[in-house]
């Protein structure tokens, strides 16, 4: 079981080693996970999983490869795990749900019929009214009904009855073809760092004051500058229109960059870049920024990211007075030639899904300016354009 189990990972494209493996069989050995699922669950992803985008894929093998493990055998009488038997949430039941629970005894009572027919029960069971089973109307069980069952080994609800699911999965959505949150787009970031000891003498030095300390006699205490990085950003948003659905992924990848780097500068667009950009939307009008001033500004050592959809009329970037917004006195390509010109390690995040960029001329236009440097604003894609921009 546990080979398949390793086979299977390492078939999903979770990059798991012989190494590893044999460190999980080990730990077991030395009976780690207390006969516990829940404890095998958490030791097995912290042998296995070195990268928390793989923890989706991770879940979905073992709960393939492991599905019905505690409905047989031996393992069936272990004790549930406590947590499983008293979260729950009544306020979620209707008030029909709730007086079915109460005739049946109440949720005390249904937990300790269940632990009762698993001690019970020899074998798997399929149809009918008692033991833990399928397509039966048993409280326990899966694809069947009952009106305040736990249900248990069953993809997806189907009645939206159940009172308890054994087996819900505890991480969702880590994957690396999917936006995901702050933290996450962190991580992906985290590529683009080049540290280096600046400002201040702050930070204790332990091995220059333990040598120093010994020379001396005495307690000598040595401080060195924090470590920072020291990678600088110029980062543009393309805002307005339709950009408007991926406002929030743009939010989160914002957030997750003024974190990560101290030397940051942003400013917006619309649809491309041309004479001026602006940082504050409200007065895009009144407060603009000259695109010249900005790339005398910011020297070439910057890493230049643009955030969007690239999606506009390809006269925007051909033609002269193409802006929907002004008259633009040079195309838009011109610009961003020059700005790519400027900062040979630039890069485009593109929000929109990559399987439709082929059907856009603009898109087209603008990945050929940047070298074919433009990438899905995923956690996939976020990574791969911070290894262009270090490379």
């Amino acid at each position: 079981m546990f080979l398949t189990f390793f086979t299977e990972l390492k078939a999903s494209g979770v990059p798991v080693s012989l190494k590893e493996y044999l460190t999980l069989i080990e730990a077991l050995d030395r009976d780690l996970a207390q006969c516990s699922t829940e404890e095998f669950y958490y030791l097995s992803r912290a042998a296995l999983v070195k990268d928390e985008r793989n923890l989706d894929r991770f879940d979905r093998v073992f709960g393939h490869v492991f599905k019905g493990l505690g409905n047989t055998g031996d393992a069936l009488r272990a004790e549930i795990p406590e947590e499983w038997l008293r979260k729950l949430a009544e306020k979620h039941l209707t008030e029909d749900e709730k007086k079915l629970v109460k005739a049946l005894g109440g949720l005390d009572k249904i937990l300790e019929e269940l632990k009762k027919r698993l001690e019970e029960q020899k074998g798997r069971h399929q149809g009918g009214s008692k033991w833990v089973g399928t397509a039966g109307t048993s409280p326990f069980g899966a694809y069947g009904y009952n009106p305040a069952g736990v249900r248990i080994g069953q993809d997806k609800n189907r009645n939206n009855s159940a009172v308890k699911v054994w087996d819900k999965r505890e991480f969702r959505d880590l994957d690396d073809t999917v936006e995901l949150g702050t933290r996450n787009i962190k991580v992906a970031l985290r590529r683009l760092r080049r540290f280096a000891r600046e400002g201040a003498a702050e930070e204790l030095d332990l091995p220059d004051t333990i040598r120093s300390t010994a020379r001396q006699g005495w307690l000598d205490v040595k401080l060195v500058p924090e470590r920072r990085n020291t990678v600088k950003v110029l980062i543009f948003f393309d805002v307005g229109g339709s950009m408007d659905p991926h406002i929030r992924v743009c939010e989160e990848l914002f957030s997750a960059a003024r974190a990560e780097f101290k030397h940051l500068e942003y400013f917006y667009f619309h649809n491309c870049v041309y004479e001026g950009v602006w940082k504050n939307n409200r007065r895009r009008n009144a407060e603009r920024i000259d695109t010249w001033k900005l790339l005398h500004t910011y020297p070439h050592d910057y890493k230049v990211i643009f955030v969007g959809d690239a999606s506009m009329s390809p006269f925007e970037l051909t033609h002269e007075g193409g802006s929907v917004e002004h008259w633009n006195e040079e195309p838009g390509l011109t610009w961003l030639t020059r700005i790519a010109a400027t900062y040979p390690k630039a890069v485009w995040l593109n929000p929109s899904a990559e399987k439709y960029w082929g059907y856009s001329p603009s898109i087209s236009l603008v990945a050929r300016t940047f070298e074919g440097r433009m990438f899905p604003l995923t956690l996939d894609g976020i990574d791969r354009a911070m290894r262009e921009l270090v490379r």
